[in-house]
């Protein structure tokens, strides 16, 4: 359990950092300084204690996951669809500056965790509970891109 659970931490906090490769220089940028930004932004360094957390809690869920789910196949590939989409928004939406396509991506990861916590909620049961902090940043994050979206 110990080791799954490090593996997950490493692959969750690296693509965490690769991410921030993106959103550290794009927080700064001209571009992003110029947006009309939701009232309800948080200040920055929330960002980070936000993501931080959500990656240790869903690192977790993975742990305990891989030890209680059947179908190893199904969760591996969740799971990297999951890592995909967490790593693809930074530079889309901060290199690339597509706020429409940074909006999708997010929606698709809310579903994704979505998904995970109600189809794996009958194996797993409260450990699902360690996905709440990663889906309530997820609407907090979607309703922030979408902001920017509708009023830029």
């Amino acid at each position: 359990m110990i080791v799954r659970l490090l593996i997950f931490l490493a692959i969750n906090l690296g693509a965490l950092g690769l991410g921030s490769l993106f959103t550290s220089k794009g927080v700064s940028s001209e571009w992003y300084q110029a947006l009309t930004k939701a009232p309800w932004t948080p200040p920055g360094w929330t960002f980070g204690a936000a993501w931080v957390t959500i990656m240790i809690c869903f690192s977790i869920y993975m742990a305990y996951g891989w030890n209680m789910i059947g179908n190893k196949n199904l969760l591996v590939i969740l799971f990297l669809v999951q890592l995909l989409l967490n790593v693809a928004w930074n530079p889309v939406f901060f290199y690339y500056h597509l706020s429409l396509a940074g909006f999708l991506i997010i929606l698709l990861l809310t579903l994704l965790i979505t998904f995970f916590f109600f189809f794996y909620w009958p194996v797993l049961k409260t450990i699902s509970l360690f996905l709440l902090p990663y889906l309530i940043w997820l609407v907090i994050a979607s309703s922030l891109n979408g902001y920017i979206l509708l009023k830029n």
